[in-house]
């Protein structure tokens, strides 16, 4: 069975797989991946994040950086292996595209 990701899912996994994360540093990630093109807004992540943890792709972490200002509010997300696996399937869909896209002549 296929998972199909939206694309803040994507991008919320895609955040995550280098490592735990927090939200605010999951927006900021994808802001800065995206050249600002792409910005989630606090709704978006965090009903992106519960959907995610439903289907069991992200799972909440113990900690995080311990190097960082701790705030207690502050929850951190990591992949399971089901969104690793589930991350990499859309990566590989999304370089299928943009070889068509190439082919086609849209980017060079």
């Amino acid at each position: 069975m296929s998972i199909v990701l939206t694309a803040a899912g994507f991008h919320v996994l895609l955040a995550l797989a280098s490592g735990p994360g927090h939200g605010y540093a999951v927006m900021r990630f994808v802001e800065e991946i995206s050249e600002g093109a792409v910005r989630l807004g606090p709704g978006t992540l965090y009903r992106t994040i519960s959907r995610l943890v439903a289907d069991g792709l992200v799972e909440e972490s113990e900690g995080g950086d311990p190097a960082a200002p701790h705030d207690a509010r502050r929850r951190y997300y990591r992949l399971t292996p089901k969104g690793e696996q589930a991350a990499r399937a859309e990566a590989a869909l999304m370089a299928r595209m943009v070889g068509a896209a190439r082919e086609a002549g849209l980017i060079t």
